[in-house]
């Protein structure tokens, strides 16, 4: 596969795009390349970088908002924001200890592409919701524009939201706009010690039920890193108001099991294990990512050990449950799907070898009316299927 450095303008790009349709020349399109390894293989002989197509181009503190080009890295867009206490609200999982792509720069539009989120969804939302405005080209060259500083839609579809998880198969993002959320002064973790999972999902239950705004619910069994089993109800704001949460959700989870405190600085780094699926990134089975009820997710971790070598952690109160299994191809595959088909929810795999990336549909089926819809879009938008074919199954 040879790499083809993307030009640095869209109207190049675009240039570049009209030319591989004109020829029926699939394209792999890539940002810095920390989540490649993310969906199928793509079946294509070139590989079209869009890290040239980077800078911020407008960033209003006082409006909360930023307008960057699509391949400015995301560390270079954190740091800015850093400069004025803002961030994205959405808390953008860094794939590369879990996808072993350490050397490569994560890039604001590969957060957009892959619909990226974090631990803070429960609270501010995915990053779709973050979103406010694209630019991109389609497969045929066209440069499409939708919201942000437009801020007219095209009609039929809300195309900012339409492009945020489709993984470079509708179009090549170019610019991205975000609002945004100031930076909290801190923040803190309550730790509830040895909860079974039952337990656990109770807690944050209750916590993410309660008056005191988490941003955070997570539960790490016992076998996942050696230690005691830990449930981590994360809190942010002003310092006073850190202190006062804290002890009223002390005196709140009690009941349930013994509670400790994590200050500012250790709650920053067991929350990145937790966004980042730190606990396996050492390892080379098969990860997958599995949404259900959370009421539901003890359940299913329980029918998946019946016949599985599973570890597996929640987050997202317990609607999030992150899976390290033996890659088998397709017998762990169906194993998972019948799974989440019984309890109504839907599983990715995230991490596999590329034989079983190929084998495996590795995002959940969908529904043959959804299907239909989708292949109309992706006809309307790609029509000779030349943008990372084979990516997202198709």
């Amino acid at each position: 596969m040879s790499d083809l450095q993307g030009p640095a303008d869209e109207a190049g790009l675009s240039d570049t795009i009209r030319a591989a349709h004109a020829a029926g020349q699939p394209v792999e399109i890539a940002g810095g390349g920390s989540r490649k390894a993310l969906g199928r293989p793509v079946q294509a002989e070139r590989t079209l970088s869009t890290s040239a197509l980077s800078g911020i181009e407008l960033y209003e503190p006082g409006a909360l908002c930023l307008v960057a080009r699509a391949g400015t890295p995301l560390q270079v867009i954190e740091e800015t924001l850093g400069t004025e206490n803002q961030r994205l609200a959405f808390e953008p999982m860094d794939h590369r200890a879990l996808l072993g792509t350490a050397d490569a720069e994560p890039t604001i539009g590969g957060v957009v592409a892959c619909g990226v989120s974090g631990p803070r969804r429960i609270q501010a939302g995915a990053c779709r919701d973050s979103l406010i405005g694209v630019r991109f080209v389609n497969g045929r060259g066209d440069i499409v524009k939708n919201g942000g500083r437009v801020m007219k839609n095209v009609t039929g579809y809300d195309l900012v939201k339409l492009m945020c998880g489709t993984y470079g198969t509708l179009g090549i993002l170019t610019e991205v706009s975000f609002k945004l959320l100031p930076q909290p002064e801190t923040e803190a973790t309550i730790v509830v010690e040895e909860l079974d999972d039952v337990s656990a999902v109770k807690a944050m239950s209750a916590s993410l039920g309660s008056p005191f705004d988490i941003t955070g619910a997570a539960h790490i069994p016992a076998e996942i890193d050696g230690a005691a089993a830990k449930t981590l109800i994360r809190i942010e704001g002003f310092e006073t108001s850190i202190s006062y949460r804290s002890s009223k959700l002390t005196e709140l989870l009690s009941p349930i099991g013994e509670t400790h405190v994590l200050a500012a600085s250790d709650s920053r780094a067991a929350w990145r294990d937790v966004r980042d699926c730190r606990f396996f990134a050492d390892d080379e089975r098969a990860v997958w990512r599995v949404s259900v009820k959370p009421t539901d997710g003890p359940d299913f971790v329980a029918a998946l050990r019946r016949t599985e070598d599973v570890l597996a952690y929640f987050d997202w109160g317990g609607g999030l449950i992150w899976i390290s299994v033996a890659d088998k191809g397709d017998a762990a595959a169906a194993v998972m799907r019948t799974h989440t088909a019984r309890l109504g929810g839907h599983a990715t795999l995230v991490r596999a070898s590329p034989q079983t990336r190929m084998q495996v549909a590795v995002f959940e089926p969908e529904p043959p009316m959804v299907a239909q819809l989708t292949a109309g879009i992706r006809q309307s938008f790609d029509p000779g299927g030349i943008l990372n074919p084979g990516r997202m199954g198709h």
